[in-house]
């Protein structure tokens, strides 16, 4: 009977405690929140952003969000398309001219963010990747190579998407975002309603790409700055846009730009008292969306290899692949003395 009226006790306690903080109103908003729908993608909330494609002469910052938008927020804007591109690099200095020409496609598949997709880059020195996403499998390769399968893809997908399609996003901020828009009235894109504009290069105290001078300062490596990272530095803070013009059609409708034609010139002076020239950068864009509304036949690869782990150094990748070790001192052998791990 005494234990019956002490377990009785307990459970009217635990019966109170319970009803106590279930009342309490700090603990109803914990519990709303826990329990709520999970907030959908960056991407999708910014496609559901309004924008008006009339405005962007006036309005620098407008601008930028419509130049800088990514591939998954314009497939969430505009459903299935195909984006091509090709992109001109020329750079001039020192006795010394380099050339450069990369063509990219980007095949999107309704589904917005997580839709399917295939992405491919070449450029005029037989170089190049492609990467196909089909019912979120992935599967890369490099030019003349085979398809791998990427079950723990990590993202890289998502990556390869943003960066074959972020050709007029890099040349603004090469330009330090200095493309001034200029209206030029209204235009029909694949019978679409569209905004025209005319591109020249804005006055450097306009600059909408100028780094935030809140930001702390670039954190230096132990061993200092290998030279190539310090010219690329060197570039970027030393850049200096010369001459810009071009054209951009935007989408009345979703905001997302139908054809790109852009051309501009940088000159980097030299380093220090060099007498060398400075040297010259041109670098010119073109860019389109085609097939627009019209789902492509995206499928797997045939024919492709298995997910497989990276071999563990060198030679870890000589007997993966069959291939014997040499037995010399420059060949990696163990010393004299000292046993084979």
């Amino acid at each position: 009977m005494r234990k019956a009226w002490h377990g009785a006790l307990a459970a009217g306690a635990i019966v109170s405690i319970c009803v106590g903080a279930c009342s309490d109103p700090v603990d109803k908003a914990a519990k709303k929140r826990i329990f709520s729908a999970e907030d959908p993608p960056k991407v999708v909330a910014s496609a559901g952003e309004k924008l008006d494609p009339e405005k962007l002469a006036e309005s620098a910052q407008a601008a930028r969000r419509i130049l800088r938008m990514g591939a998954a927020e314009v497939t969430e804007r505009i459903g299935a398309h195909q984006f091509n591109t090709t992109v001109h690099f020329e750079w001039s200095g020192a006795g010394r001219n380099e050339q450069l020409v990369e063509k990219r496609t980007l095949i999107a598949g309704p589904g917005g963010v997580s839709g399917d997709f295939q992405g491919v880059v070449d450029n005029s020195r037989d170089q190049g990747l492609e990467v196909i996403r089909v019912g979120k499998a992935v599967y890369a390769r490099n030019r003349y190579g085979k398809f791998r399968q990427r079950l723990r893809d990590r993202g890289m997908a998502e990556r390869e998407r943003e960066e074959i399609y972020g050709a007029v996003r890099e040349f603004d901020e090469i330009f330090a975002g200095r493309l001034k828009l200029i209206s030029q009235g209204s235009a029909v894109v694949q019978g679409r309603p569209a905004v025209k504009y005319a591109v020249s290069l804005a006055a450097a105290e306009s600059d909408g790409g100028a780094e935030d001078e809140s930001l702390p300062a670039l954190a230096k490596p132990k061993g200092g700055t290998d030279d190539s990272t310090a010219r690329r530095m060197a570039f970027f803070q030393k850049r200096q846009p010369r001459s810009l013009q071009g054209e951009l059609v935007v989408d009345r409708q979703s905001a997302v730009i139908l054809q790109a034609r852009l051309d501009g010139k940088l000159a980097v002076p030299p380093p220090g008292n060099a007498k060398d020239k400075e040297v010259l950068v041109r670098l010119s864009v073109e860019s389109s969306l085609t097939n627009i509304g019209k789902a492509p036949a995206l499928k797997a690869p045939a024919d492709f290899l298995p997910d497989a782990d990276k071999p563990l150094g060198i030679a870890a990748a000589l007997d993966r692949f069959g291939i014997p070790r040499g037995k010399g001192k420059d060949a990696g052998a163990e010393t004299e003395g000292e046993e084979e791990p």
